[in-house]
């Protein structure tokens, strides 16, 4: 009985020992492994490959293009395919269905005695500027320019055209008589009292 325990107890620890044994040599050539994988070509992509795929496999744009907007790409792609550069009626086509829609759906869903509440449409409004001067700075054109004062000079003759302009309204005609007549009749005091000046210049020496 005693040797049969010491049999199976010499045959448990040599089965460990194997066990440990086998073990280690596996991490070792785990690690040899390991060793030797960063000495071999791995095949990462390539930056202009990461572009490409970013660009959903387009070609690189043949014009700069501005990157102070997550869609500035998006822009100009538009306007390469459409435009084959980042032109004013690029410009224009992308503010009429980008910018306008976003400023005019909401105005056309108020009643128009609320447009000429400052409160109701100056977060609109600001919208409105801020979709204008991003894309103008994606396609890298200067902003303000001639297509977007004249989109906004649009805005205001077809929305604020009938809204009251008391605070730049022309004040009373006696209070215009009076600033304009003043200046008048200053002219001819300040030139007589030049003139006596000199005079008086004139005589003492």
């Amino acid at each position: 009985m005693t040797a049969t325990s010491f049999s199976l107890m010499f045959s448990g620890c040599f089965v460990t020992l194997l066990i440990w044994a086998g073990c280690t040599t596996v991490v070792c050539l785990v690690n040899e492994k390991l060793a030797v994988i960063p000495t071999t070509t791995i095949g990462y992509p390539s930056t202009e490959m990461m572009v490409a795929n970013a660009t959903h496999g387009k070609p690189p744009l043949p014009f700069a293009c501005g990157n102070n907007s997550n869609y500035c790409l998006e822009y100009c792609e538009i306007c390469n395919e459409f435009y084959h550069a980042p032109t004013m009626d690029c410009l224009s086509t992308l503010l009429e269905h980008l910018c306008l829609p976003k400023f005019v759906n909401p105005m056309a869903s108020m009643n128009s005695t609320d447009w000429c509440t400052w409160g109701n449409v100056s977060g609109l409004y600001s919208n409105l500027s801020n979709c204008t001067e991003e894309i103008s700075d994606c396609l890298l054109i200067p902003w303000p320019n001639l297509l977007v004062e004249q989109l906004f000079v649009d805005i205001h003759s077809r929305f604020f055209k009938d809204c009251p302009t008391e605070e730049l309204s022309d004040p009373p005609p006696a209070i215009v008589f009076a600033l304009v007549i003043t200046p008048i009749c200053l002219i001819p005091i300040m030139v007589s009292l030049v003139v006596l000046k000199t005079k008086n210049g004139d005589g003492s020496s």
